[in-house]
Parts: structure tokens; C-alpha cells; sequence
């Protein structure tokens, strides 16, 4: 009955959206554009991979310098576009988001890495076929490749979910939660109740609803992809 739970939950549903959506779109195009042989090709897929190894205290910093607001590099092109740039996190209508970006950032290399391998798993004689009947690029996606992707994107979607609702670093190094709790997600309300307000209940009942509805979520996307892939 808590009016800052359902905060926190609505914080981090529009979070675990925007992170899942983004991840599997972003991870999906990078592994069509770069589903290729050759040195360059190998290099990007090996430097996009890189960033989903390096610890996410490190993106973080790396991403505060960048979304700066008086000094960062992504508010400098901003200006020399001629616009004046945002407060990213600062402004509680855009930190939210802002985290978002960084962590699908952090994680579309790993979609990317999946996708590739369900790419490659898909045989060139289904291409070859869909041609010949006069698809083009679009229908052979759309008829072809992505039916065939439906068990990567329901496992690139699990794991993106499961990677939204656990994120934690990003949160207490950038934004602490703030601005007006408008990143305060599931996990680091935890961390609030426990360490900061020394309120072991509420934190342990924050720990179950967020148990439970990770679990919920998780069930119900996966329970979507199934009865997309059976359906005739």
C-alpha cells in the first residue's frame, strides 16, 4: 500500500522497457550489419562485444564524463549542432532514460554476440529460395529471418529483463537514486532501506515483491514468445 513502491515499481518497469526494447533492437542491427566475414567486420563485433566485459562501476564513470552537462562530450556536439543540451542527469524527466541508454550500451554486445550466432544457424538455401520467389530485403527478414530468431529474441529478451531489474552500480555511482528518487529502481531501494534508512523490514519485504515480480515478468515474456512460435 505504499505510495514509494509503487514508484519504485513504476521507475523501474518504464526502466526494464526501455533497456529491453532498446537491447534487442540495437543487438538485432548490429548483428545484421556486421553478420559478415573480414578483418573490419571482425574488429567491430570484437570492440562492441568489449564494453559488456568491462565492470559496470567503470562504464559508469566513463558515462558520467560524457553526459556531463557543462563539460561532457555528448553535451558538447550538442552545442555544436547549435542546441542547447540537456541536464542528463540532473533533469528528472530525462536521468531515468539517460541510465537506460548506458545500460543497454553496456549490454546490446551480448544481444549482438546471440543474434549472430542464431544468424548463422539460419541455412543460406532458405535466402536463396525466398529470392527466387521475388522477396526482397524486407520480406526475407521479415518471412525468413525473423521467425527463425524467435527462440534467441525470447532469450536475448529473459536476459536483458533479468539484467534491467538487477542493475545497481550504474544507479549509485551516476544518480544515487535521484533526482527526486526518479531512478530509485527496485534494487537500490534495497540498498536504501538496508544500509542507508537500517530498515531491515521493508527492505526484506522489498526483496520478495521484487523476487515475485521478476519472476512474474520472466514468466509471462517467456509464456509470449512460446505462444508467438506455435501460433500458426
Amino acid at each position: 500500500s505504499s505510495g514509494e513502491l509503487w514508484s519504485t515499481f513504476a521507475t523501474t518497469l518504464i526502466f526494464s522497457v526501455v533497456v529491453v526494447v532498446g537491447a534487442m533492437a540495437l543487438g538485432l542491427g548490429l548483428a545484421l550489419l556486421l553478420n559478415r566475414s573480414g578483418v573490419l567486420a571482425g574488429f567491430l563485433r570484437a570492440a562492441i562485444f568489449s564494453a559488456y566485459v568491462v565492470s559496470w562501476v567503470s562504464v559508469a564513470l566513463l558515462w558520467m564524463w560524457v553526459l556531463d552537462s557543462q563539460n561532457g562530450a555528448l553535451s558538447a556536439l550538442v552545442r555544436g549542432l547549435g542546441m542547447e543540451p540537456l541536464d542528463w542527469l540532473g533533469d528528472p524527466d530525462v536521468a531515468l532514460y539517460s541510465l537506460a541508454g548506458v545500460t543497454i550500451w553496456k549490454i546490446a554486445g551480448y544481444a549482438m554476440v546471440l543474434y549472430l550466432a542464431g544468424l548463422q544457424d539460419i541455412p543460406e538455401s532458405l535466402y536463396e529460395a525466398a529470392s527466387l520467389d521475388g522477396a526482397g530485403a524486407w520480406q526475407r527478414f521479415k518471412n525468413v529471418t525473423w521467425p527463425l530468431l524467435r527462440p534467441t529474441s525470447a532469450f536475448v529478451g529473459t536476459t536483458s529483463l533479468i539484467a534491467s531489474f538487477q542493475v545497481f552500480d550504474v544507479v549509485r555511482v551516476m544518480t544515487q537514486g535521484g533526482p527526486v528518487k526518479s531512478t530509485t529502481v527496485f534494487v537500490y531501494a534495497i540498498y536504501e532501506q538496508i544500509f542507508m534508512n537500517l530498515r531491515v523490514g521493508r527492505a526484506s519485504a522489498l526483496v520478495v515483491v521484487f523476487f515475485f515480480l521478476l519472476l512474474g515478468l520472466t514468466a509471462l515474456q517467456l509464456w509470449g514468445w512460446r505462444d508467438k512460435e506455435q501460433a500458426p
